[in-house]
């Protein structure tokens, strides 16, 4: 048996970079998955994908910003499902733009992408698991919530040190529902987000920093660390943040 058989999982950007790869395990460890993203083509033909491959996969067109979509988005899944055991919090932008050249137009779109859909997310599920007497939620941080180990990452910054502190807070409003709300904080990560870095050596050795472990994560080592908090392994932890960064943050 499968650690995520039958669960009702709901992924946000799960069209691409490391949302696609929490889509792909969380199908293959039994989970039904409701692959969610702005970008509607990737998502329905990443759903149709698993579905041929004879997991149980859908898709349904989301921008996290927007409060009346999430709660289109939630009604369809419940019309499908019945049920949303876990939410995983994952779209996300990057920006990197010195403080003086940050726009507030860009550092509104960052947060609102990253903080407010996060926030929108838990609003929208949480009266849902509620009501089915538990459930589980993770948001995706960053090491950059706790160093600030590149220049010009002031939006990027305060946007993952605002998702791990609206984690704690919502894990404490949560608690007595059965609900788990965690953070997973990653650390360099090989998707296309980072593939400019990796195009340089001067880059690469940059963004790798202190990394004790000298290389990237492979995108499958963070969802299976995600896999492990939405399991019902980890139902001792709420409230956490888990980072995988490769030591990253250890030095």
């Amino acid at each position: 048996m499968n650690k995520l058989d039958g669960k009702v999982v709901v992924i946000t950007g799960g069209a691409q970079g490391l949302g696609e790869s929490h889509s792909r395990l969380f199908a293959e460890l039994g989970a039904r998955v409701v692959i969610t993203d702005v970008e509607a083509g990737a998502g329905f033909k990443l759903a149709q994908e698993l579905t041929a491959m004879g997991y149980v996969a859908s898709f349904q067109e989301l921008d996290v910003r927007d409060e009346a979509n999430w709660s289109q988005v939630i009604e369809q899944v419940l019309e499908q499902h019945r049920r949303i055991d876990v939410l995983v919090n994952n779209a996300g932008i990057y920006l990197r733009t010195p403080l003086e050249e940050t726009s507030a137009q860009q550092f509104d779109k960052l947060m609102a992408i990253n903080v407010k859909g996060t926030f929108l997310g838990c609003k929208a599920v949480a009266p849902v698991m509620r009501a089915q007497g538990g459930g589980v939620i993770v948001n995706t941080g960053s090491i950059a919530a706790m160093v600030a180990n590149l220049d010009g990452e002031v939006a990027y910054c305060a946007s993952k040190g605002a998702i791990k502190m609206l984690t704690k807070a919502i894990a404490s409003d949560l608690a007595g529902a059965n609900i788990r709300v965690n953070s997973v904080h990653p650390g360099v990560v090989n998707t296309p987000m980072a593939a400019d870095f990796f195009k340089d050596p001067d880059l690469a050795r940059e963004l790798l920093g202190t990394t004790l472990m000298k290389r990237a994560a492979a995108p499958a080592e963070i969802s299976q660390a995600i896999a492990f908090l939405i399991s019902d392994s980890a139902s001792f932890m709420t409230g956490s943040d888990l980072v995988v960064d490769g030591g990253f943050t250890a030095v």
